[in-house]
């Protein structure tokens, strides 16, 4: 049984009585994980035009290919042309999205020194929650020689939770680890 059915079947009735909500499709659930990596500092630099590696180590994070994202206009401060690499995105749906978010959570963030849990604030206005993991090396699919470059992940979990409240239920409810406030 994957994670996603596992969720479907178990997960989604706990928390709708945690949650004390009438019908089960009240009940927050995942929309998508968007798995991002910024290439602006590279793109930028004189004779790098290949992004290969980047993207062999995004797609082994993910499983899946990822997009190059160009920029749309030009900035002149950040010596930024339209039409330049900026990033690359992968984005995930349904099972492939709650597998990676049970691999973040009981590998990857183990993985993170002195990890004590994540911030509760990093949840945005429509309550999906933005990680910022400092290198690519942490992920158990990569090996030392494979990243050059110590390149950081962002990681962005959309929800479509009504609450702030919801949301981390929800994210709990999936394995993560909130620094409790003091």
């Amino acid at each position: 049984m994957s994670i996603y059915q596992q969720y479907k079947s178990e997960k989604k009735t706990a928390l709708q009585k945690e949650l004390q909500k009438k019908n089960i499709h009240q009940v927050p659930s995942i929309d998508k994980v968007i798995v991002s990596v910024g290439i602006g500092s590279l793109a930028t630099r004189k004779g790098v035009k290949d992004f290969s590696d980047l993207e062999k180590n995004l797609m082994s994070i993910t499983g899946q290919k990822p997009v190059m994202i160009k920029s749309k206009k030009a900035i002149s401060n950040f010596k930024l042309r339209e039409d330049m690499p900026v990033m690359l995105k992968v984005t995930l749906r349904k099972d492939k999205a709650y597998d990676f978010l049970h691999k973040l959570t009981t590998i990857v963030m183990p993985r993170v020194r002195d990890f004590v849990g994540l911030n509760p604030k990093s949840f945005d206005p429509n309550n999906n929650y933005n990680i910022g993991l400092a290198t690519q090396s942490i992920f158990p699919e990569l090996m030392a020689d494979d990243t050059q470059a110590a390149m950081g992940v962002q990681i962005n979990v959309v929800t479509n939770a009504e609450t702030k409240e919801d949301a981390i239920a929800l994210m709990k409810a999936l394995g993560f680890i909130f620094v409790e406030k003091k």
